[in-house]
């Protein structure tokens, strides 16, 4: 099979496509032939050598959607030639964690196309309980674009930060495929949102999808035109996953009892938290990573009924997979960057 992989960490240059063994199943495994893989800064980590990774080389990818090409001996229930999205965070299924549900922050938890080869190649094996089968006419590429980014916005909003209708949140990056998933999501809960973005168009996009005030963050102190546009009373929630850059005035939007949600560091990992506020004004900073099965099956659910749009910015072939980390870094898109390994 062609896979777009890397021997070495460092800058897109690494990247090349090369022929390699196509993966045979385990006895619990599935192999998929991938239609689609989303592109994430998971993907640039692994490549730069923010996180670490195995095996080398190396095949990024963690945003699946595809056929099962074959099915291992052990496999029940799912069928070769079976429309598929992977849910990628990978759990044992029998630490104290997985027996509660919590999959994603499994004692053994791992991330596909992290400690092991992902989508951005023609095939790719996982395990078979990692399968959630499309149905609905959800195409390839839009259960790509939600296979990660979209379900952790979900996870944050649905179970970690619950919200409820009326209350105000803060999106920070509209442009981002978390930021655009958690504008939709919040206004389906029934909250007013108040988005950032870092140009004209994009505060235009962010508007059609649903956000009732965007802030350009390059033009305005994000901060003070939170304070105004709630009349100082400040957000019962802030989505935050840019990180040190952000931080603290992300927990200066907060109202009294306000949440802050986090599932990313994009700018850097260290912050300051000011503790007399966070105790005065019982406010709560949570974390929150990735979602679980179930959550990437509601989320298909919502995108095949329509209330759910994926927001696609391009898509891109495997010897383009370098050229879409670069969009991506440089923060040229607005939603997902997409692999379709077979076109």
């Amino acid at each position: 099979m062609k896979a777009t992989i890397f021997h070495e960490q460092g800058d897109i240059n690494v990247l090349r496509v090369e022929e390699m063994p196509q993966p045979e199943p385990g006895p619990n495994d599935v192999v998929v032939k991938v239609h689609a893989c989303g592109v994430n800064r998971l993907d640039i980590y692994s490549r730069t050598g923010r996180t670490k990774i195995t095996p080398m080389p190396h095949i990024s990818g963690s945003e699946v959607a595809g056929e099962i090409a074959t099915v291992g001996e052990a496999v029940s229930g799912l069928s070769v030639g079976q429309a598929v999205a992977v849910a990628p965070y990978l759990f044992c299924g029998q630490c104290e964690f997985c027996r509660s549900g919590e999959e994603v922050i499994c004692l053994k938890s791992d991330i596909v196309g992290l400690g092991n080869q992902g989508g951005f190649a023609e095939y790719v094996r996982v395990p078979a309980s990692n399968i959630v089968p499309l149905s609905g006419g959800v195409d390839f590429v839009s259960a790509a674009a939600v296979g990660l980014a979209t379900i952790t916005a979900w996870h944050m909003l649905t179970r970690r930060a619950p919200l409820t209708p009326g209350q105000n949140v803060l999106v920070h990056a509209a442009g981002s495929g978390v930021g655009s998933a958690a504008m939709q999501i919040a206004k389906l809960s029934g909250a007013r949102v108040i988005a950032t973005a870092g140009s004209a168009a994009k505060v235009e996009r962010a508007r059609q999808l649903g956000a009732d005030e965007v802030i350009n963050y390059r033009e305005q102190d994000f901060f003070q035109e939170v304070r105004r546009i709630t009349n100082k009373r400040g957000v019962d929630v802030v989505v935050e996953h840019i990180g040190e850059q952000t931080w603290e005035k992300s927990v200066a939007c907060l109202t009294r009892g306000g949440r802050l949600v986090t599932c990313g560091a994009t700018t850097g990992n260290e912050s300051k938290v000011n503790l007399w506020s966070l105790f005065a004004k019982e406010i709560s900073l949570i974390g929150s990573y990735g979602g679980t099965r179930y959550d990437l099956a509601e989320v298909l659910k919502l995108v095949a009924s329509g209330q759910l749009r994926p927001v696609v910015h391009g898509t891109y072939s495997l010897a383009e997979v370098g050229k879409a980390q670069q969009v991506l870094e440089s923060r040229e898109q607005f939603g997902k960057l997409i692999v379709t390994p077979l076109a």
